[in-house]
This record gives C-alpha cells, structure tokens and sequence, in this order.
C-alpha cells in the first residue's frame, strides 16, 4: 500500500510539474510627472494620459503615480498608488477614487527646485517588482533633464528585467534649440541606462491617439 501511495504521489506530481503555472496575464504600470520648474505647465497632458491609463487597466492590475521632485526614492512622491480588485464593480469604485486623487494633485501642485528622475524609477521598479506583475511598465512624463541636489548620489545600476519604460512627451529645452546633440543625448543616455539593466526603452512624443504598450 505505501509503495502504491507513493507511486500515485510521484505521478500526480509528474503531472501537476508537466502542466506548469498559468502565465500571469496582469500589468502593473508606475508613472512618473516631472513636477520641475516650468514643465508643471505640461501636468494637464500627464492627467489626461492617466485617465486613458485608468480606463485601459483591468481587474487584478496594479497602478501608481508619482511626482518627479527634488529627491523621488520615496513612498512620500506616491500621488496614487492601487492594486484593483479582482470583482470589476469594486475596480470601477477604487478607480472613480483614484482619478479623484489625481485631480486634486494636478490642482495643488508646485514647481520642485530640482529634478531626481533616477530616484523615481528605483521608487517605481521596486513597486512593479513587490507587485510582481506579468506586464511591468514605467511612464516618464518629462523633459528627461535630471538635476541634482548637490550630494545626492544616483550613479547606480538600475534593476528592470522585464520592465518596459516609455519616456512621454520629451519637450525639447532652449538649449536643445541651440544644439541638438543635447536632446539626442538625453535620450540615448537613458536608452543606454534602461537597457544596460534589462529593460526595454521608448520614447512617445505624439500623445494624439497614444497606444498604450500593454
């Protein structure tokens, strides 16, 4: 009996092994708004992108927003942050509050004198990856310039295996005007930085009729 107990064991665990986990089909997305100097003009075209976001976004996904300020490695820079329940009725409810409260963000929001965009996407990997969604994607909506605070150090390694960062909405600066290197550059310094960590790199700069890339 007991060599039949656990030949039935072996099997059924040859079976269970064969069939594997069903592929987690759930997306998380995390998105950053630069919130420096004069590209606080832009927050309304972040809140409208985030409302397509919201409506896209299924039962069971995870969904976060963060301003982009002087120093962003921080749960603080959470503007938005939910992990929709399963029972649609209830993911209509937690989405009605979560537009709520990025309406009342893009109303009271004020310049940052600085601009830790490498701050915001380690806060942003690390949320994607506690959620441990199927589809991982971070949205930067700014200008990619990063200015530091004096002292602050972020040239470190960034962990995005399996992440797709979409930059949003690139606007070009004066000095980019005078040389263009300097936007090509900016560009290609965060392709570089993305990739050299595992994820996947875009740039979206035509918002009209945006294809969201899950």
């Amino acid at each position: 009996m007991r060599k039949l107990i656990l030949g039935l064991t072996a099997a059924a665990s040859a079976v269970l092994a064969g069939c594997g986990q069903p592929p987690n089909r759930s997306t998380g997305v995390y998105m950053l708004i630069d919130t420096s100097g004069t590209y606080t003009k832009e927050i309304q075209e972040a809140q409208a992108i985030i409302n397509v976001i919201l409506a896209t976004l299924e039962p069971s996904d995870a969904f976060a927003v963060a301003r982009v300020d002087t120093a962003s490695f921080s749960e603080k820079d959470i503007v938005a942050k939910m992990q929709f329940d399963d029972r649609p009725s209830v993911a209509n409810q937690q989405k009605r509050q979560f537009k709520e409260d990025i309406d009342s963000f893009v109303g009271g929001v004020a310049p940052s004198s600085h601009t830790d965009i490498t701050g915001g996407v380690l806060q942003a990997s690390e949320f994607l990856m506690e959620k441990g969604s199927g589809r991982k994607v971070i949205f930067i909506f700014s200008d990619l310039q990063e200015d530091l605070p004096e002292g602050y150090v972020r040239d470190l390694p960034l962990d995005l295996r399996g992440v797709t960062v979409v930059a949003l909405n690139v606007t070009k600066l004066r000095t980019d005007n005078i040389d263009p290197r300097l936007y090509q550059g900016r560009i290609e310094d965060w392709r570089t930085r993305v990739e050299a960590g595992g994820g996947t790199f875009r740039v979206i700069n035509d918002l009209d009729g945006l294809a969201l890339p899950f």
